[in-house]
């Protein structure tokens, strides 16, 4: 295998492993740290800006569903949502980011956007053939304003700090 498709798996794996650590670790602390913090997110949108939109777009498919048989956290109606919205986060902010070359916090909020749209659609589907414990509306008003808001703001604050940090020391690991 190349080294850039050793890099990949590498890292892709990594992330992985953290968006079933992060939110396990945060339920120990208190359940809604988990609800209100978003951390299934950050390992997505990582893998998207960081080694681009394929590792993004597998940490969001693969991390719902391994997360829930591994620790049974989200919770079970969660998992397709999750599963549509995760990718997109990681494809967006990777296609973003690294293909069309957009300022970082640009590419975060577009991806930010694209998914929680994609999250919004597939609710509207999935309430068609499921009894789900809110609506379309309450997801905006409640998931996005209320209790996904101290989430968002992490995203905002934390990713583009973990970026910059690793394109720093990557840059300096070449000379």
């Amino acid at each position: 295998m190349a080294a850039s498709g050793t890099r990949f798996v590498t890292y892709t794996a990594l992330l992985l492993a953290l968006a079933v650590l992060l939110p396990l670790a945060l339920h120990l602390i208190n359940p809604l740290f988990a609800r209100v913090l978003l951390p299934m997110h950050l390992p997505a949108l990582l893998g998207g800006l960081l080694v681009g939109p394929g590792a993004g777009l597998l940490v969001g498919l693969l991390s719902p569903g391994l997360s829930y048989l591994l620790t049974g956290f989200p919770p079970t109606y969660s998992i397709a949502l999750m599963t549509v919205e995760l990718p997109v986060y990681g494809l967006v902010a990777g296609v973003a980011y690294r293909k069309f070359g957009l300022h970082l916090y640009a590419s975060l909020l577009l991806a930010m956007l694209f998914g929680r749209a994609a999250f919004a659609l597939s609710l509207m589907v999935l309430k068609e053939f499921i009894a789900l414990p809110y609506t379309v509306a309450e997801y905006v008003t409640g998931g996005i304003l209320a209790a996904g808001l101290p989430g968002i703001v992490l995203q905002l604050v934390i990713i583009p700090i973990i970026v910059t940090a690793v394109k720093r020391k990557g840059a300096r690991s070449r000379y």
